[in-house]
C-alpha cells in the first residue's frame, strides 16, 4: 500500500506536537538538524528530508561518509543530531556516551550488488563461479577502499581472498575511498563496480546487473540515533521516528533497500 508525503508530514506534526505537550518545546525559529549517514542510506534521507522539514521549522543538513569514517569524525568531537550507520558504529558510540541508545533502531537492510555501463552485456551472476569469471574477466573493478572504512569494502576483501581471485583483483583494482563507486564504471574507468544497490541506483549511466549470489551475499544493517548533546534532542528522535513510518519503508523498496528483519 502506498503511503503519500501528506501522511508522513502528519507524522511529523504530530511527534512534534507530542514533544511540545511533554514540556520539550521545539525551535521557534528555523534551525538546522545535523544528520550524519552512512552512503548506503544517503538517498533514504534526502528523500524524507522534506517531508520533514515541512512539518517543523527546521532544515536538514545532510552530510554523508563511509559507517568508518563517520566513526573516527563523531569521536574526534564532531557535533551532530541524528547519526545512521551500522549498529556496530551506534553502539561504539553509545557506549562512549556520544549516542543516546534509548533512541537507537535499525531503519534498513541493503545487499551488495554488480553494476555495468547501461548498454553493455549484463554478466551471468546466479552462481559464486559465474561471479568468479565475471569479475576475472573484466579490465578494472571498482568497489570502495577497505581503508576508508566502507563496511561493503571490507566484506569484498575478505571475499576475494576466501575465493582465491584476490592477487587478481588487486591487480585490477579501481579503489574508491567514498562516495558512489558506479560513477567509475559511468566515466569509463572501471568495467564493473560492486556497491550496495542503494548507492547504485542513483548513479545515470549504469544498469545494475545483479545481486552477489545466496552463498557470498553480505547484506548490511543500518540503524539509526539521536546524539546525546544534540542541541534538538525532540527533533532528533522524531526524526528517528520518521525512518521507521510507513513513507520511509516506501521508500526503502523504492530505493534498492529493505526494512530490517
Amino acid at each position: 500500500m502506498k503511503h503519500s508525503a501528506r501522511a508522513g508530514r502528519g507524522l511529523v506534526r504530530c511527534l512534534c506536537v507530542a514533544a511540545v505537550a511533554g514540556g520539550l518545546a521545539l525551535p521557534s525559529h528555523a534551525q538546522t538538524l545535523k544528520v550524519l549517514t552512512a552512503g548506503a542510506f544517503k538517498q533514504i534521507v534526502l528523500a524524507l528530508a522534506p517531508t520533514f522539514e515541512a512539518g517543523s521549522e527546521l532544515n536538514v543538513d545532510v552530510q554523508n561518509d563511509t559507517a568508518g569514517s563517520l566513526l573516527k569524525r563523531v569521536q574526534a568531537g564532531e557535533t551532530f543530531d541524528v547519526l545512521i550507520a551500522t549498529p556496530t558504529v551506534l553502539a561504539s558510540l553509545a557506549k562512549e556516551g556520544l549516542l543516546d541508545a534509548a533512541t537507537m533502531h535499525a531503519v534498513a537492510r541493503v545487499a551488495i550488488g554488480v553494476a555495468v555501463r547501461t548498454g553493455d552485456p549484463l554478466p551471468p551472476l546466479e552462481t559464486v563461479d559465474q561471479f568468479k569469471q565475471a569479475i576475472t574477466g573484466a579490465r578494472k573493478v571498482a568497489y570502495i577502499d577497505p581503508a576508508s572504512g566502507g563496511s561493503s569494502g571490507i566484506y569484498l576483501t575478505g571475499l576475494f581472498s576466501r575465493l582465491g581471485i584476490a592477487d587478481e583483483v588487486r591487480s585490477k583494482a579501481v579503489l574508491v575511498p567514498g562516495g558512489l563507486v558506479a560513477d567509475r564504471v559511468a566515466s569509463g574507468e572501471a568495467d564493473l563496480a560492486i556497491h550496495q544497490v542503494s548507492e547504485i541506483l542513483p548513479v545515470k549511466g549504469v544498469k545494475l546487473a545483479g545481486l552477489l549470489p545466496d552463498s557470498i551475499q553480505n547484506c548490511t544493517t543500518y540503524a539509526a540515533g539521536a546524539a546525546t548533546a544534540s542541541r534538538q534532542p525532540d527533533a532528533a528522535r522524531a526524526f528517528v521516528a520518521l525512518l521507521t513510518s510507513p513513507q520511509a519503508i516506501d521508500t526503502l523498496r523504492a530505493k534498492g533497500m529493505t526494512p530490517p528483519p
